[in-house]
């Protein structure tokens, strides 16, 4: 008996620790998808939680240790079936904890967020670590190897799942789908893990407390399945269309009473159209859509970052130009085809900016820059680094065109000095100009070229020169910082935009629409 108790926990405890360790890394990834549709997908989402499972695991270590010392009743079993409760309840209780802490703003919110609904699973998670060792270990010479090879199983069933999510699982299932085929393994497992404790006499109790969560997860089932299969309900809006990509949710939404059309991502709006006749109601396209005349004999066109596929139906429509798209998500492309009349003429590129740009054949005529999300900026589209990547797909006559939204007053706009300061690093000519007047919070156009900015040149009409005249605008560059891959403090000095943006999609759309 003694030589089979030696021997049978090297059997299981591997497998054990293989698949805790998968589960660690599937509740991590996973837990930006349940934060980012209130939060945003910025860089605090993310620091939030590596630093929760950094704190669980901390804990989770600790407290497995001194248990897995102290204990003669309770054992792996208990624990893994605890983390399978604690994992199904992250989506059925999710709501309720990102609407309970959005009094305390972006930062303090998504950090709470993720320590009320990550913390427990991953924490019992972390405490099996520590059992396995005590367990496997037959002598104390051999301790040191016992702990690396359970920490290395471990480690490359993280490895393993990451892998597996990113390549196959997420474009092919749902998050709660996830959470909940995992939730269910992890019960499976504590099931097995019980009957081999009580066979090899290691814990005769075990089996009883491991049975009773498991039970409660059964009678939790039905709550779970119900909430992935719910519809939205909203009085005002109408979810038309819902896909969840790599990059978040990508929603289309209807507001019927004001004939209006949203492409949204995750928190974000970023497409606007008429139901009725596709028509944009983004004012700052009608800035961009002017272009073409600023400088005659265009002929190509790139837009990087696609939205609803306006500007290229405009540009392709009214100026008959060749228009290369580029846009990151395939769930937006795939959307703004679907659900706002988007075709493309020229290229239609799938995939990152930094990584697609430097494959792209120019001469470009016009460059239009819209990778806006609201919550957040992809900060590194914004770099010189960029910009000069940009830059050398340009005509020598060629005009680069970015949006860019943020605070106008000199208290609040150190983001957009930034963006003004860098640019000027990369071109000789920038102007820049107002989506709407009077508005403090707004959509910046800046322009940029080597070539002189003359309106007066253009073929642009009277009524159109004195509309874009009225919004030209003149930015400090005195309260910003050259942005470059090395140094982009850009998601810390949009904070204030992020959380005003955010509050009045959230006042806006509603929480019914946001959270599923």
């Amino acid at each position: 008996m003694n030589a089979i108790t030696l021997v049978s926990p090297r059997a299981w405890l591997y497998p054990t620790v293989f698949m805790t360790g998968a589960a660690i890394m599937v509740i991590e990834l996973l837990g930006t998808r349940i934060v980012a549709p209130f939060y945003g997908n910025s860089l605090y989402v993310w620091s939030s939680l590596i630093s929760v499972t950094m704190i669980a695991l901390a804990i989770g270590y600790w407290v497995g240790g001194r248990w897995a010392d102290a204990t003669k009743k309770t054992g792996v079993a208990v624990i893994v079936a605890l983390a399978s409760l604690f994992t199904l309840l992250i989506p059925v209780v999710a709501k309720w904890v990102l609407l309970a802490t959005d009094q305390f703003g972006l930062r303090l919110g998504v950090f709470l967020s993720a320590l009320i609904l990550f913390l427990p699973a991953l924490t019992l998670l972390g405490m099996v670590g520590p059992f396995a060792i005590k367990l496997a270990t037959r002598q104390l010479e051999s301790l040191g190897n016992t702990a690396g090879s359970i920490y290395a199983v471990s480690t490359l069933g993280s490895v393993i799942s990451t892998l597996a999510l990113g390549f196959f699982l997420l474009p092919i299932l749902g998050t709660r789908e996830i959470f909940i085929i995992t939730g269910v393994l992890l019960s499976v497992l504590a099931i097995v893990i019980g009957v081999i404790e009580k066979k090899y006499s290691l814990l005769q109790l075990a089996m009883t407390p491991c049975l009773l969560v498991v039970a409660l997860n059964v009678l939790l089932a039905p709550k779970l399945v119900n909430a992935a299969q719910s519809e939205i309900v909203s009085t005002e809006f109408k979810v038309v269309s819902e896909q969840e990509s790599l990059y978040g949710w990508v929603r289309v939404i209807d507001q019927p009473r004001k004939n209006l059309r949203i492409l949204s991502s995750d928190a974000s709006a970023i497409g606007a159209s008429n139901i009725n006749d596709g028509v944009s109601r983004l004012i700052y396209q009608d800035i961009v859509a002017l272009l073409p005349k600023w400088h005659g004999n265009m002929k190509r066109v790139l837009i990087v970052g696609l939205g609803a596929g306006h500007m290229a139906g405009v540009l392709k429509k009214q100026y008959g130009l060749e228009v290369d798209t580029l846009e990151i998500d395939p769930a937006v492309q795939d959307a703004a085809v679907k659900y706002f009349g988007f075709q493309a003429n020229g290229a239609s590129i799938v995939g990152d900016a930094r990584y697609e740009i430097r494959h792209l054949q120019g001469p470009y005529d016009l460059i239009i820059h819209d990778c806006f999300t609201g919550g957040s900026e992809p900060a590194h589209l914004l770099t010189t680094e960029t910009l000069t990547q940009l830059n050398s797909l340009l005509a020598q006559q060629g005009l680069l065109a970015l949006n860019f939204v943020g605070f106008r007053s000199a208290e609040h706009n150190q983001a957009l000095s930034s963006v003004a300061k860098t640019l000027k690093q990369v071109f000789n000519n920038t102007e820049t100009y107002l989506s709407e007047t009077g508005k403090d919070f707004n959509d910046f156009i800046f322009l940029a070229s080597h070539q002189p900015l003359d309106m007066d040149a253009s073929s642009l009409g009277l009524n159109q020169k004195n509309w874009l005249n009225e919004r030209k605008i003149t930015i400090s560059t005195d309260n910003g910082s050259v942005l470059t891959d090395n140094f982009n403090p850009l998601e810390h000095q949009q904070l204030e935009k992020s959380e005003y943006y955010r509050r009045f999609i959230v006042e806006w759309l509603g929480a019914n629409v946001l959270l599923r």
